[in-house]
């Protein structure tokens, strides 16, 4: 897309389209334009060269122009060979992360929309805010910082590798998916997913859908949506979808940029170098596809993108403060859910309206909308006695009074993968919490949470390629065992907490002493189950696999999640 301004002259009839050093000259015959004339100024010979181009059918599809003061923008979505590619009308942001960037004005049209900037009152952490005072920062510039870093790493391929054909449509199609990448986020983002959902009645919804349903929706109510659908890009420019969700090593720039913008905002050490990797990144083929590679010197700089994962899910997106705090947003937006007071009011689109419950607003893009982190201010702000339940947990998180984890241990990964041993613990639990006055076993929570590098339990650069100085062409894989002896055996952790509801409930002393029997239950039941077993699968059964879903109310796998 390129684009350049226009000058109307009503008594002439003409417009005259200025394009970097020279001019273009159109006549106009109704709506659509018949031919244009360029001179472009020769700056060695200092004579004018003459070129007639014929666009005869520029459709809005192809083109759109909008009024700036006295002047018009007129916006080329087809390729112009004689206009210059040069963006000398973009905006430039100032992040604190990237420093200014320089955005394109189809960029720009899609950040001032209301369908973006709902983004703004998305937490990029969620409940980590609660605990990071700094961790403040939202959605809407992690996926301006995604766009800028999708561009710049497209324009370095492009640079260093003219024969993959990058265009400029590439490039700026690469922008708008990293731009648009987390449309589809709830509030306090991959909470909504993650832990709210699933207990909703949704287990296998993600928001990726909603960020398809979502752009969509952008599309079509600020007047962007073209007028016929475009073929995608051909197998030789596959690599192209690998550098905003690389879905084969997670390397890409959705997590360089919130790599650098969480730990900024938290305060913690960013060890991956996202320009170094730009530098060095390269097209290679690999088993007849086209990857994106890195050198096979920067592989330990891929192991500190995957550390500095885990780092931040460690120290931040996993921390047990937070955690709790989720949960009691959770416990309070499941009570208020199909509260009339909280749904969201849509039209019917016959002059009525109708009201949507939070659950089900992922199904209407135009409820989707207007659900954000401000949910919970809603409810605390109301006065309906139906939201009183909702509100006093939302009210005990405004004042620190918090589920308390009164029990934690880091276990063999296999242990979730059999129902036995959860009931076992479960119903060894509810013994012994039985004489706990109002509410019994129900005022615990029994969770894990997973801390890994990103696949589980395997080493993410084993799916890695990479090339060498002597032969930039190939694509080579380099094993664990040629980079270092110190990298981890195992790539995941599992870690089982228990959080006590109510834990005020009971004298000060007779609290303590039932914590502390809980704390020793949990190791004793967590002892035969710990890392070491690792290599000792015989402690556990072999027959039954686990169905989740299944188990005890009590008990609840909340998956790691991922804020990208």
């Amino acid at each position: 897309m390129v684009y350049c301004t226009l000058q109307v002259r009503k008594d002439l009839n003409l417009s005259w389209l200025r394009v970097g050093g020279g001019c273009v000259c159109t006549t106009k015959a109704g709506e659509q334009w018949t031919s244009m004339l360029a001179y472009h100024c020769l700056k060695k010979k200092k004579q004018k060269k003459k070129t007639e181009l014929n666009i005869k059918r520029l459709r809005p599809a192809t083109c759109y122009w909008e009024r700036a003061g006295n002047s018009f923008i007129l916006f080329f979505l087809s390729s112009c060979n004689f206009l210059s590619s040069s963006l000398f009308l973009t905006q430039v942001f100032n992040d604190p992360i990237h420093g200014h960037i320089e955005l394109h004005p189809l960029l720009v049209k899609i950040i001032d929309t209301p369908q973006f900037q709902r983004l703004r009152n998305i937490k990029q952490l969620g409940g980590v805010y609660f605990v990071y005072p700094g961790a403040s920062h939202n959605r809407f510039e992690h996926s301006i910082g995604v766009a800028y870093l999708a561009g710049e790493l497209a324009k370095a391929l492009k640079v260093k590798q003219p024969e993959l054909d990058i265009n400029e449509r590439d490039v700026l199609c690469v922008q708008i998916a990293g731009l648009c990448h987390d449309l589809g986020h709830g509030p306090f983002s991959h909470f909504f997913d993650g832990m709210f959902m699933p207990e909703a009645g949704d287990k296998k919804w993600k928001h990726e859908e909603a960020s398809i349903k979502m752009f969509d929706y952008l599309l079509e109510e600020n007047g962007l949506k073209p007028h016929k659908q475009y073929p995608g890009r051909e197998k030789e420019k596959s690599f192209l979808y690998e550098i905003v969700s690389n879905k084969e090593t997670g390397i890409d720039v959705d997590k360089f940029d919130y790599f650098a913008r969480d730990c900024h905002h938290l305060g913690i050490q960013n060890n991956f170098d996202h320009q170094r990797f730009i530098m060095f990144a390269r097209v290679c083929d690999v088993n007849g596809s086209k990857h994106i590679c890195s050198r096979d010197k920067e592989i330990e700089n891929m192991y500190d993108i995957f550390h500095t994962r885990h780092s931040i899910h460690r120290r931040a997106c996993q921390h047990k403060i937070k955690m709790a705090v989720e949960i009691m947003i959770k416990d309070a937006l499941l009570l208020a859910d199909k509260d009339p007071y909280i749904q969201i009011e849509i039209s019917n689109g016959n002059g009525t309206s109708k009201k949507v419950p939070l659950s089900k607003a992922k199904d209407k893009m135009e409820a989707y909308m207007k659900l954000t982190d401000q949910v919970i201010e809603r409810i605390l702000n109301s006065s309906s006695d139906s939201l009183k339940e909702a509100r006093e947990i939302l009210h005990r998180v405004m004042t620190r009074d918090l589920y308390r984890c009164v029990g934690q241990a880091t276990v063999c990964s296999y242990v979730f993968m059999y129902v036995p041993v959860l009931q076992e613990m479960t119903e060894s639990l509810k013994k012994l919490v039985k004489d706990i006055p109002e509410g019994g076993e129900d005022e615990f929570v029994i969770i894990n949470v997973t801390l890994d590098y990103g696949m589980e339990d395997n080493d993410p650069i084993s799916k890695a390629f990479f090339y060498r100085k002597d032969k930039p062409d190939k694509a080579i894989p380099i094993s664990k065992s040629k980079v270092s002896k110190l990298l981890p055996e195992h790539f995941s952790d599992e870690i089982l907490r228990v959080y006590w509801k109510n834990h005020e409930g009971l004298q000060e002393k007779e609290r303590k002493n039932k914590e502390k029997e809980i704390k020793k239950f949990f190791r004793t039941q967590c002892k035969d189950y710990g890392p070491s077993t690792h290599t000792r699968r015989s402690v556990l059964p072999r027959t039954t696999f686990i169905d989740i879903n299944t188990a005890d109310n009590m008990t609840h796998r909340l998956t790691a999640l991922d804020p990208s």
